[in-house]
């Protein structure tokens, strides 16, 4: 099997990777990244020992997509992922800049696709789903986090004490960056469709674990462990500044998994999008990881509190993955407190490379 990773040098991208190596003796594998973000030299590296082909390139530009080898599945892992961007106000890039790197990019891998005949599997996020009708999930106040509140509203279709399901309303506003990938879904399926390859696309909640980049639009578990460890200013934003927003969380080893599985069975007769995520297991709120961390790293952690809720943050998300189990027997491999008792115990042992990623 021949594997192309977009994105190869990112902490999803790269630990897919590694695992595809151990997993698929005899595969090749290769990947393109633009090495934008702080911190990808060193899985450039850790890759290329690993005898995995790692070209820098960016996806927005065709030209760098049509030098690359044939291979069977393309696996996208290349995304501007901050829900601010495009919001040049709110410290993020401009919408030319995320438009090209979320569905430009998505377009000219699908051209790839096209003209190699390869397979597609398109990690996609959480954020495609409707802001309003997220904020109105009925909550409520507990001790260390919200939690839901009975009953649930008989019009807020796809949610459940389990979560947020498939059929949760996709409608505006989501974020320009939410935007940007549901359309890259809609793209991508209708590629597959009239040029028959295959496609998966996997709604993909909060990843993060030991090794993670550390920016907080990668993943807020690892941003706050990290923040933590080192002692960097933190701030509980909106929702009344007490930290007790809720998302749910899962590792890339366990993405990795799923995927496998996808590439081996490209004809399978089950959903071509699926919600992806740790589910109620996997699911803490900051106060919750900051009280975890406390008790790792044995001190208080100062945290400012900012009541005021920015534009597209949500009060609770967890992921309802029931279909996933059902179409493919998958599900997360730890808690969310193991993911981020994991991260703290990797921090301690690997604070040179943690003080390396902040400015």
């Amino acid at each position: 099997m021949r594997i192309l990773i977009t994105g190869i040098c990112g902490y999803v991208g790269a630990h897919l990777a590694m695992r595809f190596a151990d997993s698929l003796p005899g595969a090749v594998i290769a990947g393109i990244d633009n090495l934008s973000r702080r911190g990808s030299e060193h899985y450039r590296d850790r890759l290329r020992a690993r005898g995995i082909a790692v070209v820098h390139g960016d996806v927005r530009m065709g030209a760098d997509l049509r030098a690359l080898p044939d291979a069977d599945w393309v696996v996208d892992c290349a995304a501007n992922p901050a829900v601010l961007s495009g919001l040049a106000a709110a410290g993020g890039c401009a919408p030319e800049q995320l438009i090209g790197h979320n569905l430009q990019g998505t377009l000219n891998i699908l051209e790839y696709c096209r003209e190699r005949n390869a397979g597609l599997v398109l990690l996609s996020t959480s954020r495609v789903y409707s802001i309003a009708e997220l904020c109105r999930i009925p909550l409520k106040e507990g001790p260390s986090r919200l939690e839901l509140a009975l009953p649930i509203p008989d019009d807020l279709r796809g949610f459940s004490a389990q979560g947020v399901a498939e059929e949760f309303s996709t409608a505006a506003p989501i974020s320009l960056y939410g935007a940007t990938k549901l359309a890259s879904e809609t793209m991508a399926l209708e590629y597959g469709e009239a040029f028959g390859f295959p496609v998966w696309v996997n709604r993909c909640g909060v990843i993060g674990g030991p090794g993670q980049l550390g920016r907080i639009d990668q993943g807020i578990f690892s941003f706050w462990v990290y923040s933590c460890a080192l002692g960097r200013p933190l701030k509980y934003i909106g929702f009344g500044g007490t930290g007790k927003q809720v998302r749910d969380c899962m590792s890339a080893d366990d993405v990795a998994t799923l995927t496998l599985r996808q590439m081996n069975a490209p004809s399978k007769p089950v959903p071509r999008v699926l919600n992806v995520g740790g589910g109620l297991e996997g699911a803490l709120s900051l106060l919750e990881i900051t009280r975890i961390c406390e008790s790792r790293f044995n001190r208080k952690i100062a945290v400012e509190t900012c009541q005021e809720t920015r534009p597209y943050d949500i009060p609770y998300y967890v992921t309802d993955a029931r279909r996933i189990r059902e179409a493919w027997g998958w599900k997360p491999s730890n808690s969310a407190t193991e993911i981020v008792e994991q991260l703290c115990e990797w921090t301690l042992h690997n604070q040179d490379f943690v003080r390396n990623l902040f400015p």
